[in-house]
């Protein structure tokens, strides 16, 4: 008899009660595609027809999306590929409450329409005094054309050439400014740009000066830049891209610009960015001068820019919150770091673990250049496959898997992530059924 006939109909893998389960959690469609997969590779010889119901099984995703959560422990805090900075424990019950309905332009006091996201605009404000006014967009890269597209639009924005960045992605922030319709009037040098370098620009056509944070490079040797006090002598708004996202000074990333200084140093609009140092949800923060933050609040791009009550509430928990895990492993004690890299590769022994000094950094567009003192767990390199599909994400580093603990959450436990290493291991040795 041909062993095509003996697979099973899928009516009858559907009634496995693993499978019947399966469908109210993740949907009938999933489902059906997972057993349809089965059945084929029962077809084509690779498991046997009676493995095809465990097969459907394994194969099935833990939750209803293919977005799967995984451990960074590549040692970059803000892997933009691993989605940035993870939410805080109040982030994510903040989402969930908001994952119903909510008030988020309704008064409930009085029935009628209120301003959306209020709670999160005035968490903002208070985080950042040194704001006249804050909004919120979906990214960074939609508060710079928001800023543009509302200030100088047929209008020249004035910038450094040495701040004409690519942001990633193949994304050119002067593609990005141009598509505004405003124009470009580039100044200075690659390395060197002065502030009467950008007077001498000035004109009836001017909308704004930029000043771009090089947020994932370096210019050392012969360099000079203006400052933005010199820049706000000059008569015409700047705008500040600060990248990061720091509200305030961080003293263990003193070249890192923050928003309160940037402000107070004369700044008439900064942008910056939710999910990096900020320790947020993806989002673009502007903040600065009351009639700038208006104009841009009630342009027409504004609605098509505007943010979900998600990320309202994971942002406004984040600021109000607790610390977040960005700041957690930003400030992490390496003493800690080098026992906990000891514990864990003592549990893996068998494994030629070994326990060694490291280095992670911010990532993300965020203080180029500067290493952070890590600790970390130095595995086989044969060890990246099996660990990655099971989502356990490291760095191979001179011949070898390193599995850095700074961004690896404290409160994963040693022992925890251990069995979750041997069992990764040990499902790529293990054989399918057959």
């Amino acid at each position: 008899m041909d062993s095509r006939r003996r697979v099973p109909r899928t009516d009858a893998v559907l009634a496995d009660p693993r499978l019947t389960e399966a469908t109210l959690r993740l949907g009938r469609g999933t489902v059906k595609s997972a057993v349809a997969a089965a059945q084929e590779r029962a077809r084509r010889g690779e498991i046997t027809a009676e493995c095809v119901a465990d097969a459907a099984v394994a194969a099935l995703p833990p939750h209803a999306t293919t977005l799967r959560p995984v451990i960074n422990a590549t040692g970059v805090l803000l892997h933009t590929n691993l989605g940035r900075a993870p939410l805080s424990a109040a982030a994510r019950d903040a989402v969930l409450a908001a994952a119903g309905c909510t008030d988020v332009e309704y008064d409930l006091a009085t029935g009628r329409r209120d301003r959306r996201g209020r709670g999160t605009l005035e968490a903002l404000a208070e985080a950042c005094p040194a704001a006249e006014a804050v909004h919120v967009v979906n990214n960074n890269a939609a508060a710079l054309v928001l800023a543009a597209t509302a200030l100088a639009q047929g209008r020249e924005i004035v910038i450094s050439r040495g701040e004409m960045v690519e942001i990633g992605d193949g994304f050119r922030l002067p593609d990005l400014l141009v598509s505004t319709g405003a124009r470009l009037r580039e100044v200075g040098t690659t390395n060197r740009t002065t502030a009467a370098d950008y007077a001498a620009a000035l004109g009836p056509d001017t909308g704004f000066l930029l000043k771009v944070h090089p947020s994932n490079f370096r210019i050392e040797g012969f360099t000079a830049q203006a400052s933005v006090r010199e820049l706000a002598g000059l008569g015409v708004p700047v705008v500040v891209d600060i990248g990061s996202g720091l509200l305030a000074a961080e003293p263990s990333l003193p070249e890192e610009p923050d928003a309160a200084t940037v402000l107070r140093d004369g700044a008439a609009l900064v942008t910056a960015s939710g999910d990096k140092l900020l320790g947020g949800p993806q989002a673009g923060l502007l903040l600065g001068r009351a009639d700038l933050i208006e104009r841009l609040r009630r342009h027409p791009l504004a609605r098509a820019l505007r943010v979900d009550k998600l990320t309202l509430a994971a942002l406004e928990a984040t600021v109000r919150g607790p610390r977040t895990p960005t700041a957690h492993a930003l400030h992490a004690d390496v003493r800690l770091l080098r026992q906990r890299a000891e514990r864990l590769a003592k549990e893996l022994t068998e494994h030629d673990a070994l326990a060694v000094e490291s280095a992670a950094r911010v990532g993300g567009g965020g203080a180029p250049g500067v290493e952070l003192p890590s600790a970390a767990v130095s595995l086989p390199a044969s060890y990246t496959e099996p660990l990655r599909r099971a989502g356990i994400i490291g760095r191979i580093e001179s011949g070898r898997l390193l599995l850095d603990l700074r961004t690896v959450p404290a409160d994963l436990a040693d022992a925890e992530l251990a069995r979750r290493i041997e069992r990764a291991v040990a499902a790529g040795e293990e054989r399918p059924c057959m």
